[in-house]
Parts: structure tokens; sequence; C-alpha cells
């Protein structure tokens, strides 16, 4: 593989299928008024905790958790602070947060008993009332949550702790949805610029917001779940690699995540910082369009499949900062199942290609824009140059986003790449959203798939679920839908004072157990 340029490799921006947009480096914000600097050591007058400073490389846009940025990730990690959900994911696990409990009296219904020491930064009670307007509000919005509650019939609360939801179908995912419907007090929701400055019942509230810029949040110290530790947290916008690292490196910034390969090596060596990392949600899929010649072949997905030397590539690409897939999902979602690997032979591949007819070789084209994912180039090349030696010619079509996303939902191409994040942490975010029939997202149509898809979402036994899920898993990596070439790990740069930090899985860190020392 040709050396990388290292501007190039520094474009490792995004983790995400939505992407990065390109825009100019900048400065770290100034100090905001009562707040410290964020560098290392840096105390306060009172002596307390300094502030936290966290740094993200995508913007935090608004802080209306069901509008339009309710799924960017920037926005749900300023959400996790700021607000409470129902239930929350404790790793591939549901476990209760502002619901003590659920029940499922039938396959329509789902009951929900809430603490009864929860209140909104402004000090009112948190009750089913808050509840029930968050979640309708939900139900009605046109944002990009929607999908996960059109099932959704009726809500409501008969007391100020139990909230009832009643579906149209059974929908065995509701707790899973419910990890991402952040609840807000029913009073404030039809006033002017609540989102300007919102009342949440998280552990932090906020200080003051620029969006795109910087978000400042204090800590609650009557929040239900034990007051946050910090002074106060800082999430401050630097989309540049290269600004961040140095940010880093000389105590300006605390936290920081998103770090390329190269930066990764580098940091590893730094005095007073260190790297933290788990397996991530994001990762690299190329679908084929199932629907058009020749993939609609199988035995022609399945020979690009042999024909790439997937471990070397990520390897040579990605270091320790992803992992070679081994299904359709990465390894730390719910419902993920091992499946045996495609092994490397590209004679086999010529083999499989002649006997679906192509043996004088195919021409085709594949399809992504720029910023979808870390590298996504150099991948898409590293792919195209094999196929090459297979006989498989693929024309280079990197485009701009939106000619992307019109060209993928029109089923306009013949092999796409991307970056996918499995929001959720559920294998029903994407397999049961992306790979039915009905969806149709890359041509492909499975009648046993679409049933065991259908049982997954429907039955509330997480076992059972578990089990279907390691069907469809089996079912979407035999047919060779797609190459899935890297899950891409959840990798943390921070400075060794940060104390009590938890990778996340997604880019979604939670901050109210973190500490600085002084």
């Amino acid at each position: 593989m040709a050396a990388m340029d290292e501007v190039d490799r520094r474009r490792f921006l995004s983790l995400l299928g939505a992407g990065v947009a390109g825009v100019a480096g900048v400065s770290l914000p100034g100090l905001v008024a009562g707040c410290a600097p964020g560098g290392a050591g840096a105390g306060s007058a009172s002596g307390k905790s300094r502030p936290l400073s966290a740094a993200f490389n995508q913007p935090i846009n608004d802080l209306d958790p069901h509008g339009a940025s309710a799924v960017d990730e920037a926005s749900l990690l300023a959400n996790r602070q700021i607000y409470d959900t129902l239930v929350t994911r404790n790793g591939t696990e549901l476990a209760p947060k502002l619901a003590k409990s659920w029940t499922q009296p039938d396959d329509k219904t789902w009951e929900f008993t809430l603490r009864d020491d929860v209140t909104f930064h402004d000090g009112t009670k948190l009750t089913s009332a808050d509840v029930k307007a968050s979640l309708e509000r939900l139900a009605k919005s046109d944002g990009p949550q929607k999908p996960l509650w059109t099932a959704i019939d009726t809500v409501e609360a008969p007391d100020p702790h139990t909230i009832r939801i009643t579906t149209t179908d059974p929908l065995g995912t509701l707790p899973t949805n419910l990890t991402l419907a952040f609840i807000l007090p029913a009073a404030q929701l039809g006033k002017a610029d609540f989102f300007r400055k919102p009342i949440g019942s998280g552990p932090f509230a906020v200080e003051s917001f620029t969006p795109s810029s910087q978000l400042l949040l204090k800590p609650v110290t009557n929040y239900w779940g034990g007051a946050p530790t910090l002074r106060g947290l800082r999430l401050p916008y630097i989309p540049e690699t290269s600004t961040r690292m140095t940010s880093l490196q000389n105590g300006e910034v605390d936290v920081t995540w998103i770090i390329p390969p190269d930066e990764l090596k580098r940091l590893a060596g730094v005095d007073g910082v260190r790297v933290e990392s788990k397996p991530g949600v994001n990762y690299f899929l190329a679908w084929f369009n199932c629907g058009r010649k020749p993939f609609s072949d199988a035995r022609v997905r399945r020979a690009l499949y042999h024909a790439l030397d997937i471990k070397g590539i990520v390897a040579s690409l990605y270091g320790e900062a992803a992992t070679v897939m081994d299904a359709p999902i990465p390894a730390a979602v719910f419902g993920h199942a091992s499946q045996q690997p495609y092994p490397y032979d590209p004679e086999l591949a010529k083999r499989e290609l002649a006997e679906a007819g192509y043996a004088s070789g195919i021409r085709t084209s594949m399809m992504w824009f720029k910023d979808t994912g870390p590298l996504a180039t150099e991948l898409a090349q590293s792919l195209i140059s094999a196929w090459a030696k297979v006989g498989v010619i693929v024309e280079q079509q990197q485009i701009e986003k939106a000619a992307w996303i019109k060209r993928l939902t029109a089923l306009d191409w013949d092999i796409e790449l991307q970056v996918n994040t499995v929001t959720t942490g559920d294998a029903d975010y994407t397999l049961g959203r992306l790979y039915t029939s009905t969806a149709n997202r890359m041509g492909y149509a499975n009648k046993e798939l679409d049933a065991i898809l259908a049982e997954a979402r429907s039955t509330a036994d997480q076992d059972k679920r578990k089990s279907l899920y390691g069907q469809a898993c089996e079912i979407i990596w035999r047919d060779a839908v797609g190459v899935f070439p890297a899950a891409l790990s959840s990798t943390y740069g921070l400075r060794s004072t940060v104390r009590g930090f938890t990778p996340a899985a997604n880019s979604q860190p939670e901050f109210r157990t973190v500490s600085t020392a002084e």
C-alpha cells in the first residue's frame, strides 16, 4: 500500500455515518465566568476540584434532545449530562434509571414505576406527567428518532409515579428505545427559548451555551444519583485533531476522543497523558447493491469478500484503533454473534467469479463521501486495489454527502462505503431497521430474515432476542450482503490527573463520577 500522506492521516475526525463537516481549526475557547482554566493542576479560589475540560471533534448544535440533532453524537454527549432517561444501558444489559422497574402486563402494554426522589434543576418534582409529555412530544416529532416511536398508541399517567405505554403492535424493544428518550419538565415545554438554557434532571445543569462553540455545565449538588465531584464541566468544540492533541498535552484539555492511529502512538510516550479505549459501536460497512447485477448473485458477493485481506488492511490503516469485524454488527452491540471469517483467498475468488459467469472480470463502481469516517478514502482505495487483482475493476466515486444520500436512498449505486453507528447499542437499531425487505436499503430481500427480525423486535425476552439476532447475523454474513471490515475502537486521551473516568463504547461518556487530582 502506498505511504499515506500525513495530512490525510489526520482526517481521522469522525466515527459516524453522519460525518463531520469540514471546518477550519479553532482555538480553544476562552474562559467562562466562574470557570477556572482547564489546565492540569489549575485549582479554584475555593480549593474545590477545578472544572474539567472535555473536547470532542463534533459541535453541539442545540440542546433539544428530541429535535433535529437528537441522535448526533455531540448532542447525545450533552444530553447524557443534562437530562435523564427512564432506562439506561450497562454494557449490553438494560438497567433502571428514572424507572425503578417495569413490567409487561400484555404484549402491547408496558408499565414503568418511577423513582419518587427526582427533581428538575429548578427544584420541581419529576412525575409521570413529565414523562408522558416528553414521550408524546417524541412520538409527534419529525426528528431522527421518529421511527423508534411510531408504534406508540397511548401514554397514560394513572398516578404520579406510574407510566403506562400501549403500542399498536408488540414492541419488545421499547425499553431499549427508552435509553434515548430524555425526560423534560412538562410545564416548561411550551416556553420560548427554553432550549437556550434548558432544565433537566441530570447530574449537571447548564451554566452557559454557545451553539457550535462551547457548553459550560455546573454540578447539581442534590442529584438523586449522587452529586458530581467536579466543580464544573466544560465541553468545547475543537474540530482540528492537531489542536485537540496539543491542548491535551499542554493541559488545556483534560479529556478528548476520536484519536488517529498516528497520534495514539505519540500520546503513548507523553508524560502526564494516558490512553484508554474499549470496543465501540461504530463500524465500516461496504454494501453491495443486491438488486443490481452482478451483485444480485451471492457468489459474486462472496468472491469479493474472499479477495480481501481484511486483517492486513485494517492493521495497516488503523492499528489498535480498530478491530476486524466478525459479524454485521460490532461485538459491543447486544445481539452480536461471531461468524466464521471469510478466508483471504484470491484464487478462490477468481474461481467463484468464473462459476458465476464472470471469468473475464467485472467493471463496477463504489461511492462514498470524504468524511464518512476515519481514513475512508484510504480504506476505499485498499478495497478497490485488492478487487482489481481478481479482475474486478471498480471506479472510484468520492462524492459530496448530499449526493451520496440521494443516490443511497434511490439505490443508484453498485457498492457504497460508509460508517454506521448502532446508536442504542441494540441489534434492532441496525439489523431490524436496515435489513428488512420493506426497508430495501441495499436491494436485498429475505423472507426468512424478515420473520426473524420481526420476532426479535416483538418479544421482550432478552435471551430469545439475542438468539434471534444471532440467526440474523448468520444469514446476513452468509449472504454477503456487504463487506464489514472494521469496528472502530472508542479511544480516549486523558490527563493523568483525571480519576474515575469510564470510556464509553459510543462517543457519549458520562462525567458524574469523574474527578481531577490537584
